[in-house]
């Protein structure tokens, strides 16, 4: 048997300057689970152009001792290179985490796009030692965006920063909190209409109005179901929920964000099928915790999802277009029972993100943080 050490006294400081949804669930969840004692200091998740641009005033005078630390990790959103020119040769080694970017992320009708939000993100990945995405995908995304980026500018054009970011970075799927191990899912009730689950935030990128547009099709179909809208709104509740709430509302169970846990994971639990309908998506955590807890996925054939999906369950989990998304909705809706088995693989197969099975790779990337190596094996 091999012996690993690993140096219990280490110690790092996470800053997330965007404290809620995943990114919460993923800080709590790395620090929860590591080996390593981390300290979390945080800062309300609104406001994220805010945080982008100020976040590093903030933390530069917040945490007055960094250089006890033996690394630095935070998200992206905020300036890297601010806080180290602030810090000095006072900050540690900084892993930055990248769940989105805004090269490539979609922009909100009406909106144009804010070039400095860009820069930041190419001056936080040249400032970081290692940066880690979320998924392939999203690698691939930023990676792809970046060029494009560059191009834009008139003259003086930084091409050399592609190749010096990308020699630092990797991709480690996020973990999920829910334990590993065998999982005993809440048999379907039959006799009941099924539950229809959305659990993703309540905003432009998830397409809420193609979702509805879906419901609206079953309906006409002479199908019943009921639904579950959960998520989080950072902003006035968007037209598509409120026209919703009135169309739909003897089909609502339960209308907006569930802030206890165990309350959400029950609606997860009594879940038939997780839907989404995103146009943007670098991972999925909100759908990977459905699947887990029982709920059958419906999701576009594009995005981070066919990397969430085995192969072997992407014909009946996977989606092109509105028209096959109506139609096999309806189908489950039509026959849930015809997925049970399917259903029970599925769920199995989501354990692979639990925080138990991949902290070790996380973990792993702190000791190469602390001792200054981006060697990776």
């Amino acid at each position: 048997m091999v012996m690993h050490y690993y140096p219990l006294a280490m110690k790092f400081l996470f800053l997330e300057p965007f404290y809620g949804g995943s990114h919460r669930d993923f800080a709590d969840g790395w620090v929860e689970h590591s080996r390593y004692q981390i300290d979390l200091v945080t800062l309300p998740a609104r406001f994220w152009k805010w945080r982008m641009r100020g976040a590093a005033l903030h933390f530069a005078r917040k945490v007055t001792t960094p250089d006890e630390y033996d690394g630095l990790i935070t998200s992206n959103l905020m300036s890297l290179s601010d806080l180290k020119a602030l810090w000095r040769e006072d900050c540690p080694n900084a892993l930055v985490y990248f769940h989105e970017n805004q090269l490539s992320y979609p922009l909100p009708p009406g909106e144009t796009m804010d070039y400095q939000f860009g820069f930041t993100d190419i001056t936080t990945g040249l400032a970081a030692d290692t940066l880690l995405f979320n998924s392939k995908t999203h690698l691939n995304a930023f990676f792809d965006s970046l060029p494009r980026f560059i191009r834009m500018m008139p003259e003086y054009r930084p091409n050399w920063v592609l190749e010096r970011i990308r020699k630092k970075a990797a991709v480690l799927y996020p973990g999920c909190n829910y334990p590993a191990g065998p999982t005993d899912l809440r048999p379907w009730d039959l006799s009941k209409p099924p539950l229809i689950i959305w659990n993703h935030r309540w905003e432009f990128d998830k397409s809420p109005e193609t979702f509805f547009a879906a419901l609206d099709s079953a309906l006409s179909a002479g199908l019943e179901f009921s639904l579950a809208l959960l998520g989080e709104n950072f902003q006035a509740v968007p037209k598509p929920f409120l026209n919703a709430r009135e169309r739909l509302k003897q089909m609502i169970v339960q209308y907006g964000y569930e802030p206890s846990k165990e309350k959400y994971l029950d609606w997860l639990k009594a879940g038939t099928v997780v839907v989404s309908t995103a146009i943007q998506e670098n991972f999925g955590i909100s759908v990977v915790e459905a699947i887990r807890h029982g709920c059958f996925p419906l999701l576009p054939d594009r995005l981070s999802y066919p990397e969430l999906i085995p192969e072997a369950y992407q014909q009946d989990c996977l989606y092109n277009g509105q028209d096959e998304l109506v139609e096999k909705l309806n189908a489950l809706l039509s026959g849930p029972g015809e997925f049970e088995d399917e259903r029970a693989d599925l769920s199995s197969c989501m354990e692979r993100y639990s925080w138990e099975l991949v902290i070790d790779a996380y973990d792993d990337e702190l000791d190469r943080l602390a001792a200054g190596s981006d060697h990776r094996d």
